[in-house]
């Protein structure tokens, strides 16, 4: 059974959990980070803030999918690379859904990592072997499906069994050895279907003849050129770089190599003849060489167009020799000398065996992005063996969260960007092993103190909730909230904790400036569910008495029903407005449930334990709500949805909104209130002096000339933010002068 599923045991007393509904908790680990910068910024323009800072990463409230190394990866560009050479940035063939098909497409790595774990050798039809963990997913007619599971109990999960077949291209080739055959065949395709090579015949006076002897290659393809170039130079063969055709503005740069000395060119004449028996090698070489000339690779046909009819009957007999199927398309009567074209058969595995055979040299003939997934392969699994050891085993994470092993479609792991990239699990690690950052306090008091900083109300809780477990310990959100308190700058807080509350002598004050406001997320008041979604985070009842707690301190407190789960809790948005406006909130907003690449996957675990007979209907209304995808990243539809099930939710929430006195007008935070902390370079001395002290009353300010250098830097900064004269009275920092000197 997976860990984050487990019931673990709370602090019942404050969250409101029965002390005996649970086992031990897991141990927590923290990790100290110090990054650069404390505040993130955001550019979304359906994300209510500007400014945001996370205290931690992970969260406690709250699979590795792995091959082994020598794994072949398919590459972008056609070609393949063990799984452990992979690196970030890499890129490899996914796949995207579209519509009813899923669709081969270009896929970036964004991230790279191996772990040590059971390893179980998947056998299929056509022989390929795939060495994995137990947790890896494959794509199956039927579905994403793990390596291994159970049919009922804690393991249940869809898994592997005899008969299934896999989906993909088919077992990956080996590619040809680049000797002296390959290279030899390489020249005869490339130069006998693109090149010129001619001695022509002159009578010149004075001489006894002008014959003129040239061989030229011109392509818009550099990587052909450059591999032509390199053979011939192995068979000591020099060739001059030239500029064939300039670049315009609808026509590519077309470059070339030439070579005019009578012994080259007739050594390239020997080179490129037909050999008597051509080895396989001298077959790969020349498929590749007349591809990178003659052929194309487009609208899911591969073929070879070309005039000569001994040139056709090459490429037919070499194709045979590695028992490609094809068929010669001759035009119809009545052209001069028409172009003949040979067309591979067998569709995209035949059409990707070729590739990794012959291996040409020009990567943009060789794309298949958008070719349906679909094959007559032989994929069948004939069995599924533990190899009784551990092995260490890799994977990667990539943008369309699959990529393409030996053959086969593999869902890559759907750890959470942030711990994904430290090769830390998305569930129990992300949940178990956090990273906080003590120096979050100054780092802030020092982003503050820039001139440059332009104030706008801070969010705590944009990604991860800021009253973890740990803070009780660590403090680094209240250190961070003095801060702000300091130096009156607006916050909002988002959390599903009653540690907030801890809080309150500080958010009151600031409250009384209209420089803050709480919202609670409380994504149900049944206490079952809400046990099953959110095992670790505080009880609905604790929550509501949390938003109690809030208002009866003058604190600004909403409540956030987040996420809304289709057929799982959107039946109790309405109970959960009115609990939360009868303990004095004041306002309210909603999250439809978002399931982007890092949180799909295990959201879909849990409702395959959890709830596995509302699965399908509760993905199937996450995937009507999201156009018919899984997600949807587009601005203003990602967090309130489309279609006829978003558009109920909206008026369910403002009915209930209106009925319980919600969202009656929001005023702005004040932001004008700020006042910048002393840069590092200057320091107070022991006896800052208050206006609430008397020794300055209104109206009796000291002249500028008896004003410290500080309060006049400040007061003159201030104003310049303002657009106003600079004015003691108005633009000093609130409620306090204070001498100060320069550190020395």
């Amino acid at each position: 059974m997976d860990a984050r599923y487990l019931d673990w045991q709370r602090e019942a007393f404050n969250d409101g959990w029965d002390i005996n509904e649970a086992t031990p908790p897991p141990a927590t680990t923290v990790t100290v980070e110090h990054p650069r910068t404390i505040i993130s910024r955001n550019q979304s323009p359906d994300i209510p803030f500007e400014a945001s800072i996370n205290p931690y990463r992970g969260c406690e409230h709250g699979c590795i999918y792995c091959l082994a190394g020598d794994t072949p990866i398919l590459m972008a560009d056609g070609t393949t690379r063990p799984l452990a050479e992979i690196k970030v940035g890499d890129a490899v063939y996914g796949t995207v859904r579209e519509g009813w098909y899923r669709r081969y497409a270009a896929a970036r790595v964004l991230a790279h990592w191996s772990v040590v774990k059971p390893a179980y050798r998947v056998t299929l039809e056509d022989g390929t072997t795939l060495v994995t963990g137990p947790d890896h997913r494959f794509l199956t007619e039927r579905g994403w499906k793990h390596v291994t599971g159970a049919e009922q109990g804690a393991g249940r999960r869809p898994h592997l069994t005899t008969g299934n077949k896999l989906m993909g291209t088919g077992a990956f080739s080996i590619g040809p050895d680049k000797g002296t055959g390959y290279r030899l065949g390489y020249l005869c395709g490339m130069v006998r279907g693109d090149a010129l090579l001619a001695t022509f015949y002159y009578q010149r006076q004075g001489r006894s003849h002008g014959n003129q002897h040239q061989f030229r290659l011109a392509l818009c393809d550099e990587e052909a050129l450059n591999r032509v170039g390199d053979y011939l130079r192995h068979h000591g063969i020099g060739t001059f770089a030239f500029t064939f055709s300039a670049g315009t503005g609808g026509r590519r740069e077309i470059k070339g190599i030439r070579n005019s000395a009578r012994a080259d060119v007739n050594r390239i004449r020997e080179l490129i003849s037909w050999p008597g028996r051509p080895s396989l090698d001298w077959c790969a070489g020349y498929l590749a060489g007349i591809f990178d000339a003659e052929g194309s690779f487009s609208q899911t046909i591969l073929r070879f167009s070309n005039t000569d009819d001994e040139i056709l009957a090459w490429i037919k007999r070499c194709l045979n020799t590695f028992g490609f199927r094809s068929v010669l398309e001759k035009p119809g009567k009545g052209v001069n000398k028409p172009v003949q074209n040979l067309r591979l058969l067998g569709g995209l595995p035949e059409q990707l065996r070729f590739f990794h055979v012959t291996d040409p040299a020009i990567s943009r003939k060789r794309t298949f992005v958008g070719q349906a997934v679909k094959t007559a392969a032989k994929l069948r699994v004939i069995d599924i063996e533990p190899l009784g050891r551990a092995q260490r085993l890799f994977d990667i994470q990539t943008d369309t969260e699959d990529f393409v092993a030996n053959g086969v479609v593999s869902h890559n792991c759907y750890a959470r960007p942030t711990h994904a990239y430290m090769d830390l699990s998305p569930g129990i690690d992300f949940e178990t092993k956090l990273f906080a950052k003590p120096d979050a306090a100054a780092l802030l008091r020092k982003e503050l103190a820039q001139p440059s900083y332009r104030c706008t109300p801070i969010a705590l809780g944009a990604n991860t909730d800021p009253y973890q477990p740990i803070e009780r310990d660590w403090g680094i959100t209240r250190g961070i909230i003095e801060v702000l308190h300091a130096h009156d700058h607006p916050l909002t807080i988002v959390t599903k904790s009653w540690r907030v509350e801890r809080d309150i002598d500080l958010l009151a004050d600031m409250a009384r400036k209209n420089l803050v406001q709480v919202f609670v997320s409380i994504t149900s008041l049944d206490h079952e569910l809400a046990r099953r979604l959110e095992p670790r985070a505080s009880a609905p009842r604790r929550r509501v008495e949390c938003v109690q707690a809030l208002s009866q301190a003058g604190i600004p407190v909403g409540v956030l029903f987040a996420p809304v789960i289709p057929f799982l809790n959107d039946d109790a948005l309405e109970n959960v407005l009115a609990a939360a406006a009868e303990a004095g909130a004041v306002h309210a907003g909603y999250v439809i449930v978002r399931l982007p690449l890092e949180i799909r996957d295990l959201f879909m675990q849990w409702l395959e334990q959890h709830e596995p007979l509302k699965a399908e209907r509760v993905m199937h209304a996450i995937r009507d709500l999201r156009g018919g995808k899984d997600n949807d990243a587009r601005f203003f539809a990602r967090q309130r949805g489309s279609g006829v099930f978003a558009g109920i939710i909206r008026s369910r929430f403002e009915l209930a909104c209106r009925r319980h006195g919600l969202n009656r007008g929001r005023a702005d935070l004040r932001t004008d209130l700020f006042h910048a902390p002393m840069p590092a370079r200057y320091q107070l001395d022991l006896t800052p002096i208050h206006r609430s002290q008397g020794l300055f009353a209104p109206g009796s300010l000291p002249e500028p000339s008896k004003v410290d250098s500080y309060t006049q830097a400040a007061v003159h900064s201030r104003a310049a933010r303002l657009g106003d004269p600079p004015n003691h009275s108005k633009h000093t920092p609130i409620g306090v002068y204070a001498r100060v000197s320069l550190m020395k």
